[in-house]
């Protein structure tokens, strides 16, 4: 069964990336728990279906709110026709344009996320942030990206440019079922792995701060009693690095 071929596939790489990511993960941590404990702003971002990574650490129970997206204008499942998202991408100078746009610091941290990690937009917002100083964890499949070649003028891919890769265990071309009789695979790998990845980073940073007896701001449920209340007090108590409620 083809549905039972996909979970299989999905523990797999999940279980890989329990086993094989610990270090990456523990150092991204570290670099988000000095930028945090240093009063410094946090940011992700990815292009097209990499922005759910984004969208997982934003605004969710149990996350942390100091995660500042940074929006992928034309490159969200918004635009039309969608297939724009893949041709913006690829568009030379953009990541650094959509980095200079917001309030970013020495210091700060940023989390890129892009599964082939080819593309012209993350690699210049990578390049662009490291000129600026912060620090840079990059959320990719190395499978992948070590069998296509950069679109970007420099040569280079995200994984190059990045103070610490994350790999998300994804196989090339992502995709990862194969149907008999289908020459195309399905079933593609990078966001199970990819949110599980963020959360547990979140969970790693927290308990990270906590043990430096520093309290983080973490979204409760809206919907428990208390959860609005609770919600706006710590918003209001870091709105000074929470750039998304502008």
């Amino acid at each position: 069964m083809s549905a039972n071929a996909y979970f299989q596939e999905a523990i797999a790489a999940l279980q890989r990336v329990a086993e094989s990511q610990r270090e990456p993960i523990a150092g991204a941590a570290e670099m988000l728990v000095e930028a945090a404990a240093a009063d410094r702003s946090l940011y992700a971002f990815g292009a097209s279906h990499s922005f759910i990574l984004a969208e997982e650490l934003v605004y969710r129970t149990g996350g942390l709110m100091l995660v500042n997206p940074i929006y992928p204008h034309g490159m969200h499942l918004f635009v039309r026709p969608m297939t724009l998202t893949s041709q913006l991408e690829r568009v030379p100078g953009l990541g650094a344009t959509l980095l200079a746009g917001m309030p970013v610091a020495s210091g700060d941290a940023l989390i890129i996320a892009s599964t082939s990690g080819r593309n012209a937009v993350a690699i210049d917002m990578a390049i662009a942030a490291k000129e600026r100083g912060m620090g840079v964890i990059g959320i990719t499949a190395l499978a992948y990206t070590r069998g296509v070649t950069s679109r970007h003028p420099s040569g280079k891919k995200l994984a190059d440019l990045c103070d610490v890769v994350i790999d998300n265990c994804a196989p090339y071309g992502d995709a990862a079922v194969e149907v008999e009789g289908f020459p195309q695979k399905v079933g593609p790998l990078s966001s199970v792995t990819g949110c599980a990845i963020v959360d547990a980073l979140v969970a790693e940073v927290v308990a990270r701060l906590v043990r430096r007896g520093i309290t983080p701001p973490v979204y409760m449920s809206a919907n428990l009693d208390g959860g609005d209340e609770f919600n706006a007090r710590l918003l209001a108590e870091n709105k000074h690095r929470i750039h998304y409620l502008e």
